[in-house]
């Protein structure tokens, strides 16, 4: 479970990112958080991570208050959370499954899990095939596909994907989608930070608006966006 009690976020000397949001997603749960550029999505992803600490209120994943997390704990919570940036930061002079290996190795992992996960992790995302071809061998799509796939190494309850489709064309996109509600059957909350309606048209699950840093709609599952 995912729950932020009254969290604020301000910086100085006054100004509000984030406004008294209330929010409770379920283990599982597949939602988009949508809304304007500005509008505070990319700051609670931020908090959910630790990236950022809120000026009040209280953030819970499951049993464990991260409010006021020690620095020390941050890399123990960062591993039970996978995220996806729209950068996708590969590293252009190692392979696609050096890459997503890479995210183990840093960790310590031994060579044997490596070769064991890496390859169950690109068939997930439908690379097991290009795993020796380097990201300039590949198109945007598939690119963006390693990063989902390096995010599931260390097998996170949570995925966080802050906008995935902001560099892809409409097929692609269809690809993501499939890729995340995938991750989703296996059971990972996923929540969709984006501003891509087709994307949020797609999925047809649960929607969380921001709008000025406060949840200004919380749509149930089946609901979605309509252009």
């Amino acid at each position: 479970m995912i729950y932020f009690k009254n969290v604020s976020k301000i910086y100085p000397p006054d100004v509000v990112a984030v406004k008294d949001v209330h929010l409770k997603i379920e283990p599982g749960e597949m939602v988009s958080i949508v809304g304007q550029s500005g509008a505070g999505k990319t700051t609670l992803v931020k908090l959910l991570i630790a990236e950022e600490r809120p000026s009040k209120g209280r953030i819970q994943i499951g049993d464990w208050d991260i409010t006021n997390i020690k620095v020390s704990e941050i890399p123990i919570l960062r591993r039970q959370i996978g995220v996806i940036f729209q950068d996708f930061k590969l590293l252009p002079k190692k392979t696609i499954f050096e890459n997503v290996a890479f995210a183990l190795e840093v960790c310590g992992a031994p060579d044997s899990r490596i070769k064991k996960i890496v390859p169950q992790i690109l068939e997930i995302v439908g690379l097991e095939k290009k795993m020796h071809r380097y990201p300039d061998e590949i198109s945007g799509g598939e690119q963006q596909r390693v990063v989902i796939a390096r995010s599931l190494v260390h097998a996170p309850k949570i995925v966080i994907a802050d906008e995935p489709s902001g560099n892809l064309d409409a097929i692609n996109t269809d690809e993501i989608v499939s890729i995340f509600k995938k991750i989703n059957e296996l059971g990972t909350t996923v929540l969709l930070v984006t501003h891509n309606r087709e994307m949020v048209n797609a999925l047809r699950r649960r929607v969380v608006t921001i709008d000025r840093g406060s949840v200004s709609n919380d749509q149930a599952e089946g609901n979605f966006i309509r252009q």
